[in-house]
């Protein structure tokens, strides 16, 4: 049998423990052992990673080498494998939720408010990844904000609200002055359109009536586009709130459908706060009506 399949978490702690105490005698104490068991472990990780670990004196203990390489790689795989424990054992204390864009959009600050205020248990956490499953699909979080038709087969899903879409411009662009924008005027300009995770697509135009456009694959190149004057963006409200930059001007489009906001989870392996995200987020866009 190959001796790397040997190694245990306990050996590790053995290691880190001894360089973080000084000593095999304090080291013993820390992990309720005797000083012969600290011995035989250690020993027993050198003869697995066929390395020695630590120089050894009457009164110091210190790492080789190879035995600060190992040591690194040690207190990661301990802290990852304590966090593993941690939120199997305590039922979901974190909740990540990912989105590619604009989180929650103007509901986003008072989301994490009233969640930390109702469940104080539950850390929340956002995380923005630009996929076009906010993360989802890449293991990163526990739910995640759509405004794109959500994959039902893969997903379940809660729809949470509707945003207006709005147009983006440069802040030096004759259009600013106006109110409000016409869909069909908008087929006028060159659009920038998110290829990866965007919103917009060229089907809100009857076909033959469509606006020339420009790609981007990110949210900064689709609004460095923008805020050059050579191309303007269709978006949800969301992107209004979260991305307020310098050169960027937002008006509403009046006669377009409104986006839909989704929230996605696994199928199979639901967090247990899932539905109380749902409902909070349905709460807060209901209070838009």
């Amino acid at each position: 049998m190959d001796g790397r399949t040997d190694l245990e978490l306990r050996h590790l702690r053995c290691l880190v423990s001894i360089v973080d105490t000084g000593s095999f005698t304090d080291a013993a104490i820390e992990l309720g052992v005797s000083q012969a068991a600290v011995s035989r472990t250690l020993l027993a990780l050198e003869k697995v990673l066929g390395v020695r670990l630590l120089h050894r004196t009457s009164r110091t203990v210190t790492p080789t080498t190879a035995g600060v390489q190992v040591l690194a790689h040690a207190r990661r795989l301990l802290t990852e494998a304590d966090e593993l424990v941690r939120r199997a054992t305590t039922g979901h204390t974190r909740l990540h939720v990912g989105h590619a864009w604009s989180a929650m959009g103007r509901h986003t600050t008072e989301f994490q408010r009233r969640w930390h205020h109702r469940y104080p248990g539950v850390e929340l956490h956002l995380i923005r990844h630009n996929t076009p499953t906010g993360g989802l699909a890449e293991g990163l979080c526990d739910l995640a904000v759509l405004r794109t038709a959500p994959d039902t087969r893969r997903y379940a899903h809660a729809l949470v609200g509707h945003e207006r879409r709005h147009l983006a411009l440069a802040s030096d662009d004759p259009w600013v002055t106006r109110r409000s924008i016409r869909l069909n005027e908008i087929r006028q300009r060159t659009l920038v359109v998110d290829r990866r995770t965007g919103t917009t697509t060229l089907d809100l135009w009857p076909e033959g009536a469509r606006p020339a456009v420009e790609y981007t694959q990110d949210v900064d190149d689709w609004l460095a586009a923008i805020a050059a004057g050579r191309c303007v963006g269709v978006t949800p409200q969301a992107t209004t709130a979260q991305y307020r930059r310098d050169g960027i001007t937002y008006r509403p489009v009046r006669d377009a459908e409104p986006v839909p906001v989704h929230l996605i989870w696994r199928r199979h392996d639901p967090h247990p706060a899932t539905h109380a995200a749902v409902a909070l987020l349905t709460d807060l866009y209901g209070e838009d009506a």
